[in-house]
């Protein structure tokens, strides 16, 4: 009987329509996509810190030309929210925010206009040098967030793209 019902439940979930995103592997529709991607300059430390983070992982392949360039723009703010009786900050949050267009140089428009963004708390304590060493690993993180998300929904926008870009 468990054999029996195992077996109908792997015939219901081939029928799902679930697809791997990066099916084909390197060689597949997804992989292709963020190889003929580009990113322009960002400006900003936290700029440098989202194009390298994107670069590494949507790095163009040998000889060819980009079809697409991703352009990005950044808000990078940090606001105190825990204070103390004497009015120190102890606590920070500090927010990542990106607004992407990815545009298709073919066609000269825009196919994909979005938002990523990540948020980090941090502790602030007594040695400033340590506050801000916080703040710098925690802007290191959410530069690496942001660039994941938004080569997830690059990857998306790719394997459902009726074309395929």
């Amino acid at each position: 009987m468990r054999i029996a019902l195992a077996l109908a439940a792997l015939v219901a979930l081939s029928g799902c329509g679930l697809r791997p995103l990066y099916g084909g592997g390197g060689d597949g529709r997804v992989a292709a996509a963020l190889a003929s991607v580009s990113v322009a300059p960002i400006s900003g430390r936290d700029g440098w810190l989202v194009q390298n983070a994107l670069r590494d992982r949507i790095a163009i392949a040998d000889g060819s030309a980009a079809r697409f360039r991703l352009e990005v723009e950044l808000d990078d703010q940090i606001e105190g929210f825990g204070i103390r009786a004497d009015d120190a900050v102890t606590r920070e949050r500090r927010s990542l925010r990106a607004r992407y267009r990815l545009v298709d140089l073919e066609a000269g428009q825009t196919v994909l206009d979005a938002t990523a963004g990540s948020d980090a708390g941090i502790d602030v304590v007594r040695s400033e040098f340590a506050t801000i060493a916080a703040e710098n690993t925690a802007l290191e993180r959410l530069a690496a967030e942001v660039a994941d998300q938004i080569v997830a929904r690059i990857a998306t926008y790719a394997a459902r793209a009726p074309a395929g870009p």
